[in-house]
């Protein structure tokens, strides 16, 4: 049971203020916009923005379609402007900031951004990991889910003839992404449907070997129609100062211009070289960690591992963990979902309509020739655990998917979701997880080295100052990590901007959260019960937390 500060604060005032605002105008536009986003959202190779799509669901992104998004954005922007008198208390500001900024992502996917018009990747992105995530839960496929395959399968001609007709606004270096990526389209897709054969019916089998080869067809015409236009193009691929900080004060609600980002970034950086050095040189006289032997090995470490953290969490008062929330558990990759992992991450972290189920990382044979995040796994596995699943964001959805005001149940930036998950990662090496293993902590603080780096990634590509081939060497030779990982997440960024950033500042926003309330609240700080509300609400970005929990701070302490 809650006790201290908490016990008055975060059950009652929470509880209160989401019944007293169900019945407001505020919220019913939040129902009726997260319905409307559920078929509308792009596709995303990111993990945390994952949204419950409606039966039956294929993604539309034909002219026709993008206008109506344009025409329903604006609506709701205009009833979002007209409720600004409405808010009363700080929980319904708070509420009111979180719409807003809902709405400004969707307009700076569709205005700012416009991948839909610059970035032909997105095309096959739209076209292919809709598949990737529906395959994503642990085996066996259902028939039901083997139709929603077919379906989505068959919808893919329709998708890439969109894109020949929206991409007026192509730039050089995103086609050249794009056509570096399709040769791996047409056998990953035949290794899929291989994989699934166990799992459908002969007339499915049947049914996705006729949908697979008009896809097959449909991607060759996409390829030569970009071929045919990447001559002349422009090399910019930057959104802007004026879109970057559009991005920054509109839709992450970040307090920062872009130089304090930079500047952030590099205090950090140099804190965690220095960390890490110190660590390396204590730890010059131990092994080195040794990688799993197999597969099973790395999933049985990571499952009963995953226990001890959520132990180590309970018996050290961090944080509370309800019975009903699911686990985090690994499993090698199903033959179907191998030859497609590269379309996004490989968490399947639930949803809002599967609260309480198991979350499972898939993962390959160890090898010393693995990425960098997948090489740490097979070395310790407690590094991802705390971060992708416990208490990381896996635990942060599952409760935020329990959360009593539903509208702080969804995806709004990920400076939240992901500074939470980095925040995690520093809670649990001061906390003493991992004084078991000095080689775990190196890879702790090379973690936080390549999180620092990649807010200047982030602001140089967005301003463009960084070109993607710039980005992925300097993330090469400055992290270190492997050429592959670090063209992967350049490329990603440059697509993305506003994304890389989210670790370290969001990280840094929770950090300053926690010492003003500390300060605060004196003898009254409960460092479990800040927990407890920061994870509940980690969909929030961290300035409107920090408002609300030091007014009801205030109030509690009148």
């Amino acid at each position: 049971m809650l006790r201290g500060l908490l016990r008055l604060m975060l059950p009652c005032s929470l509880f209160v203020a989401a019944c007293a605002a169900s019945a407001q105008p505020v919220q019913a536009l939040s129902a009726e916009y997260w319905e409307w986003r559920a078929a509308n959202q792009p596709a995303t190779s990111d993990d945390i923005p994952r949204i419950v799509r409606p039966d039956g669901w294929v993604p539309d992104w034909s002219p026709e379609a993008v206008r109506q998004r344009q025409a329903d954005l604006a609506a709701f922007e205009d009833r979002w402007r007209a409720l600004a008198e409405a808010p009363q208390s700080v929980t319904e500001r708070v509420d009111y900031r979180l719409v807003g900024s809902a709405l400004a992502r969707a307009r700076w996917e569709l205005e700012v951004v416009a991948a839909w018009r610059r970035q032909p990747q997105f095309y096959v992105d739209q076209a292919l990991i809709p598949i990737f995530e529906l395959l994503l839960p642990p085996p066996p496929v259902e028939r039901a889910r083997a139709e929603g395959v077919i379906r989505l399968l068959e919808s893919i001609p329709a998708m890439l003839t969109a894109g020949q007709r929206n991409l007026d606004d192509m730039r050089g270096p995103f086609v050249d992404v794009a056509l570096g990526g399709l040769d791996r389209v047409a056998p990953s897709l035949q290794g899929m449907a291989t994989g699934l054969e166990p799992f459908m019916t002969p007339t499915q089998e049947r049914r996705t070997r006729g949908a697979l080869e008009r896809a097959v067809a449909a991607f060759e015409a996409y390829r030569a129609f970009l071929q045919q236009r990447r001559d002349g193009l422009p090399s910019e691929t930057a959104v802007g100062r004026q879109g970057y900080e559009y991005f920054l004060s509109q839709v992450a609600l970040l307090p920062y211009a872009p130089e304090q980002l930079l500047i952030m970034g590099r205090q950090e950086w140099a804190r965690t070289v220095q960390f890490e050095a110190l660590e390396r040189n204590r730890n010059r006289g131990a092994p080195e960690l040794a990688i799993g032997p197999d597969i099973g090995a790395v999933v049985s470490r990571l499952d009963a591992d995953e226990l001890r953290v959520r132990e180590f969490l309970e018996t050290h008062d961090i944080l509370t963990i309800p019975d009903w929330a699911g686990h985090y558990n690994a499993m090698a990759f199903p033959a179907y979902l191998a030859p497609i992992g590269w379309l996004g991450r490989t968490f399947d972290l639930t949803g809002l309509d599967r609260v309480g189920q198991n979350a499972t990382v898939y993962l390959p044979e160890p090898s010393p020739a693995l990425g960098f995040f997948n090489l740490s796994i097979a070395r310790d596995p407690r590094p991802i655990i705390v971060h992708e699943g416990v208490p990381g964001h896996f635990l942060q959805l599952t409760l935020s998917w329990r959360h009593p005001n539903p509208l702080r149940r969804r995806y709004y930036d990920s400076a939240a979701n992901e500074g939470t998950g980095f925040y995690a990662e520093e809670m649990m090496l001061q906390a003493g997880l991992f004084d078991d293993s000095p080689r775990t902590r190196e890879i702790i603080y090379s973690f936080a080295r390549l999180r620092a780096l990649r807010v200047e990634v982030d602001v140089k590509l967005a301003l463009g100052e960084f070109t993607i081939a710039e980005a992925a060497e300097y993330l090469e030779t400055a992290v270190p990590m492997d050429r592959a990982t670090a063209e992967e997440e350049a490329v990603f960024f440059a697509a993305s901007p506003g994304q890389a950033i989210s670790y370290q500042i969001g990280k840094i926003q929770t950090l300053d959260f926690l010492a003003e309330a500390r300060t605060r609240l004196g003898e009254r700080f409960d460092l479990r019960h800040f927990h407890d509300y920061l994870w509940q609400n980690g969909n929030v970005p961290i300035a409107l937390q920090k408002e609300e929990y030091l007014s009801m701070a205030a109030g509690a302490g009148q």
